[in-house]
């Protein structure tokens, strides 16, 4: 005897997958991405010192995301590829935070209406450009659907209250320190109006893309420089410069021999990015 065949509306579909892929997304600890007068900052809390929410994907093209790993690392690795293989194939100035964000929004929509489970992920592919007005900031959700954000987005289980936040402290031209500070300060607020968290610094993930780095501007912000930049206590408004000698092993684990990216012959008198 045959069984019984079920109808399901694809709207309903669509909305279970939906709501799947939100509660997923939910449980993701917050990012906040954020312009400040040099460049673009990424901070992240991310008590894992080997599973990274934030990432650098090219020359100036940064990648943030939250949900769960696995499936947002698939999609960073992806990226890179794309970037790589297009900016070998072309030239470098081909790699664009919106032709990224392009691929990723087929590959997020393909997911979701196609498989079984769509991506528990929602991610930002930034850009930082030769001035602010020219800086991107691509937000993606697990449907593939994209928003051009201006000056900041927040992401995670607490995005509602840190974007309203964000709406009414941030403004264009902020120091890195006032940046950095903010987007901490929104970080640690219980959403549920209790007392504010404590967040160490070695309880955070924060990378910045430095416009004024000649090549690759991805840069990570570790220990001394970052407790100065959140010291209210500390004149510090921007980190460091890195040391020239010891840049290519500090700010990326890529080496230039071994990095594709830097494998094509260019006229830029920097050829490590430092």
């Amino acid at each position: 005897m045959s069984q019984p065949a079920f109808y399901v509306s694809p709207e309903q579909v669509m909305k279970d997958r939906a709501d799947f892929a939100r509660k997923g997304i939910a449980r993701g600890r917050s990012v906040i991405v954020l312009g400040y007068d040099h460049g673009i900052a990424f901070v992240a809390e991310n008590r894992s010192r080997a599973l990274h929410k934030v990432s650098e994907i090219y020359d100036r093209i940064g990648f943030a995301a939250v949900g769960k790993y696995n499936e947002f690392e698939n999609l960073r690795v992806a990226g890179i590829r794309y970037a790589d293989l297009r900016g070998y194939s072309y030239d470098r100035s081909d790699v664009t935070a919106r032709g990224l964000a392009n691929a990723y929004a087929q590959t997020l929509g393909t997911v979701f209406i196609q498989e079984s489970k769509p991506y528990e992920v929602e991610i930002v592919v930034a850009e930082v450009g030769a001035d602010s007005d020219r800086d991107q900031i691509y937000r993606l959700m697990y449907d593939g659907s994209v928003a051009d954000e201006i000056g900041f987005v927040a992401m995670g289980g607490a995005a509602e209250p840190l974007e309203t936040g964000l709406k009414e402290r941030w403004r264009p031209g902020m120091s890195l320190a006032q940046a950095l500070q903010l987007a901490v300060d929104l970080l640690r607020t219980d959403p549920a109006g209790g007392a504010p968290r404590v967040l160490e610094p070695t309880s955070l993930e924060v990378a910045v893309l430095d416009r004024n780095r000649p090549r690759r501007t991805f840069r990570r912000i570790t220990g001394a420089a970052l407790s100065s930049l959140l010291s209210t206590d500390d004149p510090t408004d921007d980190a460091p410069a890195p040391d020239p000698q010891s840049a290519g092993s500090a700010d990326s684990p890529r080496h230039t021999s071994t990095n594709p990216q830097t494998q094509r012959p260019s006229a830029d008198p920097h050829p490590d990015g430092v």
